[in-house]
């Protein structure tokens, strides 16, 4: 067990599915949340705004397998995968009901369990992740998505991957702990093949795409006015499309659950309140 930063995150390994999965674990409460890594990060993104979260609700943080530090098993690269094993994980935790919340690349998966498994989920917190179909992303990622094959990918160094990655964050200051986290989480060829979620997009969001207005879970969309990555229309793509849903844009980039910590965490705090119960 590791504690980081004196804040309440302890991280630890268990075994999900046959794979080793890290997670941290808040103090029990009635309610419950299971939180998603983003990348190129880990549940180490949950830092600023676990203590606030977690005065209310029970949270169980996992880094995404082939994410964090979390093993990989390549069939669970795609979104609709993943999001099957979002349902594995919240069974793995007991969390009957919980609300869910996936920035990032947990957007398309977390939409995927929803649709997949009707009233499993209590509310989702989703955002800062590819929707649009067809693609809306930034350069960047667009090339990743894209690329012909992965091999100038793995010549390159992954640690200088992720730091280009992280420039994105605008106004947190990354303590060093963090972002070392960040940093070796995807080592060797963990963030390469971890590309490999991202490629799957313009097969499956189309898919996603006829789902949404099925989904009759109540869906919080945050993402960042100013996403270089991931621009602000994948967010809108989604609050026109799902039944019901919620859409904030903040005066951010992309790492809106760390650039914009207190607006983040005050909108799912007054999600999990009761904003959830939209019509």
């Amino acid at each position: 067990m590791t504690t980081w930063l004196n804040t309440p995150i302890h991280m630890q390994f268990r075994v999900i599915d046959g794979l080793s999965v890290r997670f941290a674990e808040s103090e029990k409460r009635d309610d419950h949340a299971l939180l998603l890594s983003p990348w190129p990060e880990s549940l180490l993104a949950f830092v600023p705004i676990w203590e606030r979260l977690a005065e209310h609700t029970h949270l169980v943080a996992i880094d995404l397998p082939g994410f964090g530090r979390s093993q990989r098993r390549d069939e669970l690269l795609s979104p609709r995968a993943m999001g099957e094993f979002i349902i594995r994980a919240a069974d793995a935790f007991g969390l009957d009901h919980p609300h869910l919340v996936g920035p990032d690349i947990g957007t398309a998966a977390s939409l995927f369990a929803a649709a997949q498994y009707p009233g499993r989920l209590r509310s989702l917190v989703v955002g800062s992740g590819g929707a649009a179909v067809p693609l809306q992303l930034g350069s960047v990622l667009k090339d990743w998505v894209e690329a012909p094959d992965l091999e100038g990918y793995r010549r390159a160094d992954p640690r200088q991957i992720v730091a280009g990655a992280l420039t994105g964050i605008e106004r947190y200051q990354l303590p060093d702990a963090v972002r070392e986290d960040y940093l070796s989480s995807y080592d060797g060829d963990r963030m390469v093949e971890s590309m490999r979620y991202v490629r799957a997009y313009p097969t499956e969001l189309p898919a996603l795409r006829d789902l949404l207005p099925q989904i009759q879970t109540p869906v919080q969309i945050i993402a960042g006015r100013h996403d270089p990555a991931v621009p602000p229309v994948n967010a809108e793509f989604l609050h026109d499309r799902l039944p019901h849903s919620k859409l904030d844009l903040l005066d951010a980039g992309h790492f809106t659950w760390e650039d914009a910590a207190d607006e983040y965490a005050q909108l799912v705090s007054t999600w999990w309140g009761g904003g959830y119960a939209i019509k």
